[in-house]
């Protein structure tokens, strides 16, 4: 299992990242699937999703554009924080599922080092 977390004490909130295809557990708390189409494979109820934010994935340009290729990552990480920057309302929608305890982001790529997940965190950590 991957899983990335963060601890915000002032918030009392803990952020982790996991993929979907990993079984659901206890620690995840609340599970927020953000990606913007729905993984292969996974069925809605294996899954235990309790909010799939298709909003804060990064746009199907975008995504198509990075096609998950590491060399592009740099450049993907700074296109969707703007994309970010510039979608308040989806963020707020995200903190709000989020709330004030543990959550985790479930995304579905391969890749654990280059994921819309991992920028999805950072970009909230950082706020």
């Amino acid at each position: 299992m991957v899983s990335i977390c963060v601890d915000d004490e002032s918030l009392n909130m803990t952020l982790r990242i996991k993929r979907i295809y990993e079984p659901p557990a206890a620690q995840d708390g609340t599970r927020i699937l953000v990606d913007r189409l729905w993984p292969r494979g996974v069925s809605k109820e294996e899954a235990h999703v309790h909010a799939w934010l298709k909003e804060i994935a990064p746009s199907a340009e975008l995504r198509r554009w990075f096609g998950h290729d590491p060399e592009k990552w740099d450049a993907f990480r700074r296109r969707y924080l703007e994309e970010l920057e510039n979608n308040p309302a989806a963020v707020e929608e995200l903190k709000r599922q989020i709330g004030q305890s543990t959550a985790t982001l479930l995304y579905g790529a391969r890749d654990t080092e280059h994921n819309n997940a991992l920028v999805l965190r950072d970009f909230i950590d950082g706020r």
